[in-house]
């Protein structure tokens, strides 16, 4: 199985694609699309969209796992980073790739085992799950591919619950 995590921001989108094969988790994509924070706001999402586009074509993922925001203590960026969300949300129900959502403290917990893990806890968790040389530069990368991991040790969990009638 193949997730493609998204991060989703307007100044930097953190992707990170994440393949389970055999037993063995291995990064296989990861990056961050950025737009201009000069630009009008239908430019950035259009460019976002654009650029997810492109890399949910390339990529092809099984399930796109993006992050759900809860809570931010800035207006601005919340409504910015739901903005994002809403665009990945609709790229993959676009190209008919499933969805699920999962909010940071999730995330944290399933990755590093304390949902309100720090940044840089979450950080080293990925490296060492997926055998990185480095910590993925920039934070978001990291994010989005924990997002990933996230999902693919939920996996068994929600087929289970799906099984049993209940709904996740």
């Amino acid at each position: 199985m193949f997730v493609l995590g998204i991060d989703p921001g307007l100044s930097r989108c953190g992707y990170g694609g994440v393949r389970r094969q055999d037993g063995d988790l291995r990064a296989v994509a990861g990056g961050v699309v950025r737009t201009d924070p000069a630009a009008a706001l239908p430019e950035r999402l259009h460019l976002l969209h654009e650029e997810l586009g492109v890399l949910m074509a390339e990529l092809r993922p099984d399930t796109v796992a993006v992050e759900r925001v809860l809570f931010q203590t800035n207006a601005r960026t919340a409504m910015a980073v739901g903005q994002a969300a809403g665009v990945a949300l609709l790229v993959a129900a676009q190209r008919g790739c499933p969805v699920v959502q999962y909010s940071a403290n999730e995330v944290k917990l399933a990755v590093v085992g304390y949902g309100s893990a720090s940044k840089d806890q979450v950080q080293r968790m990925v490296t060492a799950v997926l055998g990185l040389a480095e910590v993925p530069r920039p934070p978001d990368v990291a994010d989005a591919l924990a997002l990933a991991l996230c999902h693919l040790g939920a996996g068994g969990l929600r087929r289970a619950l799906s099984a049993a009638g209940v709904s996740s």
